[in-house]
C-alpha cells in the first residue's frame, strides 16, 4: 500500500505516451511553505527518500519537516533515517558480510524461527574485483595465468558466494574478470531511477545506495547519492534498517575556468584532494557547482567523486545534467530508462548544474581550473600533492628527514648509492620497481587512458624502453577499456613498454601488486633501500602497495608510463630527459616529456572509440549469459537456506552471535583497571589496523595458517581471508609499518615498526595479538590511544571487528574518520575524542599506566562528556574530560545491544 505523505504523490511525464508517479518535492515545497529549491541538490535527493519511506514508525513526518528545514549553518542535531534503493559490495568486504548473514540464519534456525526472515530487502550486488593478484606480467598470457591462480586460491570463497546466490533471493554476483566494483557500478549497475509497482501505479524514485568500499562515492559523478559504509552498516541497510546520520554540513565547491593544455583529470583530483583536506570536510557532503563543473566530462566528474574518501568527505556530489544523460546513452542504457531518468529529475527541479548563488551552502570553496598543474601525490598519503617539477627535490628532502616529519630518516649521502642484487640488477634509492595503471579512480576515465596509450605510442616510436626489472601492469576497471584501447590502435604500444592487460580488478592499489623477485626483496631489506612505486590509484599508505616499497606515488596513467621509462623518482621530468631514444635521423638523443606528451586534440580524436553503446551492452550481457568457464566450473557442496560451515581456512562461522539471547546483555557501565594495547600517532589508517595485503610467516596469522596445514605459497592475502575471524583477529594491528609508541625508540631515534606491544605489568615485548589474548584470559580490559585522523582509508569493517575481538573496550583519538568511528560503535567499541589540546603527548600517556572510564553509567547521551582516569606507575592520578563519539540516538541503541548486528537480528526475529 503506497502512502500519500503530505499529499505529495503526483504524476510526471516520461514521454509523449507514458507517465509515472513520484513523490514530488515541488509539491512538498508548496505544502510546507518552505523554499526547498534553495537546498543543496544532494540534500533534496535524501529528502525524497525520507518523504517516500515515511511510515510513521522508522520514518515520520517530523523527519520530513526537519530535513526540509535544513539550514546551511544550523546546529547538526537532527538524525536522518535514510532508506537506500540498493547496496553494492566488493568481495573483500562482501564475503564477511555474507558470512554474517549466514550466521544470522543459523541463529534463526536454532531458535526455531524461519531462516528466510534473514533476507536482504533491497537488491544487493557483489562485484568480485579484489581477489586477483599480479603474479604474471610482461608475458602474453599474463591475464589468463593470473585468473587461473585467482580461482585456485579463492575456490572456497567462490563456492561460498555461489551458495549465497542460491540461498538469498535478492543477492547477485558479478563474477571475476569484469572489472572494478565502482566502474562496473558506474557503467552497468546504476539505474538512474528505479520503479516500484504499487496500488497507485508505478512509482519512480532516484537511485541511491551504500557500498562496502569507501570509493562507492564514484557514483556521485552521475548524480547518485551514495557513499561507503562498513559491511556492518551495509548489512543493517540490506535488512531494512535505515542508514542513520546527522544532518550534514554541505560544502559547495565552485569550479571556475578550464583546465590548461597537458593537465589531466588526475592532476585535478589530486589538487581538489589537497584543497579539501585543508578545508576540513570530514563527515560533510561536498557538492560541485558552477560553470567549470558544467564544462567537465562525466568521467572527469566521476574521477573527482571517487576520491571523496581521500579528501575526507562523505560524498563528492555532481548534479544530473545533459552530460549525465549523454553518458547513459554512451554506456548502452535503454531509451525507456533514459527517458524516465531525465523526465523524473526535471519534474523534481533537480536537473542541471547550479550556478553561483542558486543554492545555500554551509560554505563555499572556489577553485580556478586554470591553476591546476601536472602533479603526483606521495610518498605516503594521497593528500600530499607535489607539482611534477618539485618531485625530485621533495624526494631528496624526505629521504633524510626524520620519520616524524614524514621522512625516511636516511643519511643524505646514501641517496645516490648503487647496490647490486643477486640477479645482477643495479638498484638505487628512489628506483621505480612497480609501475601500475590500476584503480577505479582513473581506469574509468577514457581521457587519461587514451593519453597514456598515445604517450606509449610516441615513446616506442622514439625508441624509449622500460627497464625489464620494473614490475609493470595494466589492470583496467572494465573490459570495455581493452576494447577501446584496441580499437584506437594503442594497446600494442602499451604492451611493448610492459603495460599489457594483467587483470580486470582492483590490484596494486589494494596491495595485490604481487611480489618482487627474491633477489630484489633481499637487496631492499639488506641495504634498507627506499624504493618506489608509481600507480594511477587513490591510496598510497605505508606498506599497502608492497611491504618492502616505502615511497609510493599516485599519478595519472600517462605519468605512470613516463616514470616507468625514467626509472627513478630523482629524475626531474620537467627539466631532465625521460630517457635516451633516437631522433628522426636514427641517432641516439635525449627524449623529454614534452616530446612524447599528447595534445588534447590528439586525445579528443580518439574519444569516439570510448563511448560505444554496443560494446557496453555486449560486455555486460555476459555477466549472466557468459560469465566465463572458470566461474561456471565452481561447484560447492552447500545448498539450501542455511549454511553448514564445511572446514575451511577461508570461511568460518563468525563469533559475533555466540551466546545470542533475544534480550541484550547489560552494556558496560564504566571501565576500570584497563591497560593500553597500543599507543599510536596521527593518520593511523584502516590498513595499519587491518592490512589487506600479504601475510608474513612469522606473524600470528602466518603461524596459525602453518599450524593448520597451509603452505606459505598458499597464504594468499589478509583481504581474501576476511571470511575467517581466526586470521583476521591475528592480523589486527599487524601492519609491518605500524608504529606503537609504547616500544622504545632505537639508538638512532627511529621507531620500531610492526604489530608489537609491551604487555603490562610483565613488561614483556610481544605481538599485539598475543598480548591481547593474555589480557582477555586475565579479565583485563584494554584501550587503544591515537592522534588525529584515526581510521582513515578503506571502509574496512575488520578494523573494527578485529579491535572488538581483541578485547578492546574503547579507542581514544584526537579525531576519527567517519566510517571507522561508526564501525567501532557498530561493533560495541566506544570511540572517545580528546578535547581541546589534550593528546597522548600532552597527557604523557606512555602505555605503562592503568585507566578507568567514568561518566557512561546509566543512560548514555549522544556526544556526552566522559572522564578518563589515568593511574600512572608512580602512583599519580589524573582525570581528563573526553567526548563520547556515539553521535546519534540510534547509535546508543546499537551500543546497548552489543553492536548493530545483534540489534538488527533481534528486530528481525521479533517481527
Amino acid at each position: 500500500m503506497s502512502r500519500n505523505t503530505l499529499n505529495t504523490l503526483k504524476e510526471f511525464k516520461i514521454s509523449d505516451s507514458k507517465k509515472g508517479k513520484f513523490y514530488s518535492l515541488p509539491a512538498l515545497e508548496k505544502k510546507l511553505g518552505i523554499n526547498i529549491s534553495r537546498l543543496p541538490i544532494s540534500i533534496r535527493v535524501v529528502l525524497e527518500s525520507v518523504l517516500r519511506n515515511c511510515d510513521g514508525k522508522k520514518v515520520t513526518e517530523e523527519h520530513v519537516k526537519q530535513l526540509a528545514n535544513w539550514g546551511a549553518t544550523a546546529a547538526r542535531v537532527d538524525e536522518i533515517p535514510f532508506v537506500v534503493a540498493r547496496v553494492v559490495l566488493q568481495d573483500f568486504t562482501g564475503v564477511p558480510l555474507l558470512a554474517d548473514l549466514a550466521a544470522m540464519r543459523n541463529v534463526a534456525a536454532q531458535l526455531g524461527k524461519n531462516a528466510k526472515n534473514i533476507e536482504p530487502l533491497v537488491p544487493v550486488d557483489l562485484v568480485v574485483d579484489h581477489s586477483i593478484q599480479i603474479d604474471h606480467f610482461r608475458e602474453k598470457k599474463a591475464l589468463d595465468l593470473n585468473m587461473k591462480l585467482e580461482f585456485q586460491r579463492n575456490n572456497e570463497r567462490y563456492q561460498f558466494m555461489k551458495w549465497g546466490m542460491q540461498a538469498f533471493d535478492t543477492f547477485g554476483v558479478v563474477p571475476p574478470g569484469f572489472g572494478i566494483v565502482h566502474q562496473v557500478n558506474l557503467e552497468y549497475l546504476a539505474r538512474g531511477v528505479h520503479k516500484k509497482d504499487s496500488d497507485k501505479g508505478a512509482i519512480y524514485y532516484p537511485d541511491t545506495l551504500v557500498g562496502t568500499d569507501s570509493h562507492t562515492t564514484m557514483i556521485n559523478g552521475i548524480g547518485v547519492v551514495g557513499w561507503g559504509v562498513g559491511g556492518i552498516e551495509a548489512e543493517a541497510g540490506m535488512l531494512g534498517q535505515p542508514v542513520y546520520f546527522l544532518t550534514p554540513d554541505v560544502v559547495g565547491v565552485n569550479l571556475t575556468g578550464q583546465l590548461r593544455e597537458g593537465v589531466t583529470a588526475t592532476d585535478l583530483v589530486l589538487t581538489i584532494t589537497e584543497l579539501l583536506r585543508k578545508a576540513k570536510v570530514v563527515g560533510k557532503f561536498v557538492e560541485f557547482f558552477g560553470e567549470g563543473t558544467a564544462s567537465l566530462s562525466l568521467t572527469d566528474r566521476a574521477t573527482i567523486a571517487n576520491m571523496a574518501p581521500e579528501y575526507g568527505a562523505t560524498m563528492g556530489f555532481f548534479p544530473v545534467d545533459d552530460a549525465t544523460i549523454d553518458y547513459f546513452k554512451g554506456t548502452g542504457r535503454s531509451k525507456a530508462e533514459i527517458d524516465a531518468f531525465q523526465g523524473y529529475f526535471k519534474a523534481q527541479n533537480l536537473y542541471g548544474i547550479p550556478k553561483e548563488g542558486d543554492i545555500d551552502y554551509t560554505n563555499v570553496v572556489t577553485l580556478d581550473l586554470g591553476t591546476v598543474a601536472p602533479s603526483l601525490a606521495g610518498p605516503k598519503r594521497p593528500q600530499d600533492r607535489i607539482e611534477i617539477g618539485n618531485v625530485k627535490a621533495n624526494f631528496a628532502e624526505l629521504f633524510s628527514k626524520p620519520v616524524a616529519e614524514n621522512g625516511f630518516n636516511k643519511k643524505a649521502e646514501d641517496l645516490d648509492a648503487t647496490y647490486v642484487n643477486a640477479d645482477g640488477v643495479n638498484v638505487k634509492n628512489g628506483d621505480v620497481l612497480i609501475a601500475a595503471i590500476t584503480s577505479c579512480t582513473n581506469t574509468s576515465n577514457p581521457s587519461v587512458l587514451l593519453t597514456a596509450g598515445l604517450l606509449a605510442k610516441k615513446a616506442v616510436e622514439a625508441g624509449l624502453k622500460v627497464a625489464p626489472h620494473i614490475k609493470t601492469s595494466l589492470a583496467p576497471g572494465s573490459r570495455v577499456v581493452t576494447k577501446y584501447l584496441e580499437a584506437a590502435g594503442l594497446l600494442p604500444y602499451l604492451e611493448k613498454l610492459g603495460f599489457g592487460v594483467t587483470a580486470y580488478g582492483c590490484t596494486t592499489c589494494i596491495g595485490n601488486a604481487g611480489d618482487l623477485t627474491p633477489a630484489m626483496n633481499e637487496a631492499i631489506v639488506k641495504n634498507d633501500i627506499v624504493a618506489s612505486a608509481v600507480l594511477s590509484g587513490n591510496r598510497n599508505f605505508e606498506a599497502r602497495i608492497h611491504p618492502n616499497i616505502r615511497s609510493n606515488f599516485l599519478a595519472s596513467p600517462p605519468l605512470v608510463v613516463a616514470y616507468a621509462i625514467a626509472g627513478n623518482m630523482s629524475r626531474d621530468l620537467m627539466t631532465e630527459p625521460v630517457g635516451k631514444g633516437k631522433g628522426k635521423d636514427g641517432k641516439s638523443r635525449d627524449i623529454y616529456l614534452g616530446d612524447i606528451w599528447p595534445t588534447s586534440q590528439e586525445v579528443a580524436k580518439l574519444m569516439k572509440f570510448a563511448m560505444n553503446a554496443k560494446t557496453f551492452k555486449e560486455n555486460y550481457a555476459d555477466v549472466k549469459g557468459a560469465p566465463g568457464k572458470l566461474w561456471e566450473a565452481i561447484k560447492g557442496t552447500a545448498k539450501g537456506e542455511v549454511y553448514n560451515w564445511p572446514k575451511s581456512t577461508y570461511i568460518a562461522e563468525p563469533p559475533f552471535f555466540q551466546d545470542f539471547t533475544m534480550e541484550p546483555k547489560a552494556a558496560a557501565t564504566g571501565i576500570t583497571g584497563a591497560r593500553a594495547l597500543g599507543v599510536f600517532g596521527d593518520s593511523i589508517t584502516t590498513d595499519h589496523i587491518s592490512p589487506a595485503g600479504s601475510i608474513k610467516e612469522s606473524s600470528p596469522a602466518g603461524k596459525w595458517l602453518i599450524e593448520n596445514g597451509v603452505l606459505k605459497a598458499d597464504f594468499n592475502s589478509y583481504g581474501s581471508r576476511r571470511g575467517n575471524h581466526e586470521i583476521m583477529m591475528r592480523g589486527t594491528f599487524a601492519n609491518v609499518r605500524i608504529k606503537n609508541l609504547m616500544i622504545p625508540t632505537t639508538p638512532d631515534g627511529s621507531r620500531v615498526e610492526g604489530g608489537i606491544t609491551i604487555h603490562q605489568p610483565t613488561g614483556e615485548q610481544t605481538s599485539i595479538y598475543d598480548a591481547a589474548m593474555q589480557y582477555v584470559k586475565d579479565g583485563v580490559p584494554t584501550m587503544v590511544f591515537a592522534g588525529e585522523e584515526y581510521g582513515t582509508g578503506s571502509s574496512r569493517d575488520w578494523a573494527a571487528k578485529g579491535t572488538q575481538l581483541l578485547g578492546v573496550k574503547a579507542v581514544f583519538a584526537r579525531s576519527f574518520e567517519r566510517i571507522h568511528r561508526s564501525n567501532l560503535v557498530g561493533m560495541g567499541v566506544l570511540p572517545l575524542q580528546f578535547i581541546g589540546n589534550d593528546s597522548v603527548q600532552t597527557l604523557g600517556i606512555t602505555g605503562n599506566e592503568t585507566f578507568d572510564l567514568k561518566g557512561i553509567e546509566g543512560d548514555i547521551k549522544p556526544q556526552q562528556d566522559a572522564t578518563l582516569v589515568i593511574h600512572r606507575a608512580d602512583g599519580e592520578t589524573k582525570e581528563v574530560k573526553v567526548l563520547l563519539r556515539i553521535d546519534t540516538p540510534i547509535e546508543v541503541d546499537y551500543y546497548k545491544h552489543g553492536g548493530i548486528l545483534p540489534f538488527v537480528l533481534r528486530q528481525l526475529l521479533a517481527a
